[in-house]
């Protein structure tokens, strides 16, 4: 028993989304480039997850997601379930017709233990919430950067530099009257 990709994916891009909402609503494109994950998957993921009131969406220019809820409230077991991801060891799938439909005695002699064994993880995934994970990244040092502002500072920068190279150049280098044309032509006669 293991968790798949949709579930992995969908706890990282999670723990993306809540580093970085601080700065506004963070889009698909800027978790799936620094996570990895393909957009249309994170797109399908993210349609499951607000359907289950856990993220909320705001479109348009500086659009993306945010939390629609706080970090505390909402569990490991909260993002998993909301993707369809199965919590399931046992081979029945919780049926307990582990051999076989016709089987009279239906359970194997694992069922238990499996069946215990789903109880732990969700208990165990229910008591682990967003925040924790946020601080548990946090305590490793990882480094949040806005892009937006970043952005906006590399542009204004950019337009004071070009600025004064401009003025200089207007004043350097005036425009030499075209001989050619109309308006020489005009004047000259």
């Amino acid at each position: 028993m293991r968790l798949t990709t949709k579930g992995r994916f969908a706890v990282t891009a999670m723990i993306d989304l809540a580093l970085r909402e601080a700065h506004g609503p963070v889009t698909l494109a800027g978790i799936s480039q620094r996570q990895k994950i393909s957009l249309s998957y994170l797109e399908q993921l993210f349609g499951k997850l607000r359907r289950f009131n856990i993220v909320e969406s705001t479109r348009g220019p500086g659009g993306g997601y945010t939390l629609a809820r706080s970090a505390d409230a909402i569990s490991v077991a909260d993002i998993i379930v909301a993707v369809d991801e199965p919590l399931d060891a046992t081979q029945c799938g919780g049926k307990g017709n582990c051999h076989s439909d016709e089987d009279e005695h239906g359970h194997c002699m694992t069922h238990d233990l499996w069946s215990n064994l789903n109880l732990k993880m969700v208990e165990y995934l229910s008591s682990v919430s967003l925040r924790n994970l946020v601080q548990q990244q946090e305590g490793r040092g990882v480094v949040i950067q806005d892009m937006r502002q970043k952005k906006v500072k590399v542009e204004s920068a950019k337009a004071e530099k070009t600025a004064p190279a401009l003025a200089a150049k207007k004043e350097v280098a005036p425009k030499a009257p075209l001989i050619n044309s109309v308006f020489n032509w005009a004047r000259q006669s």
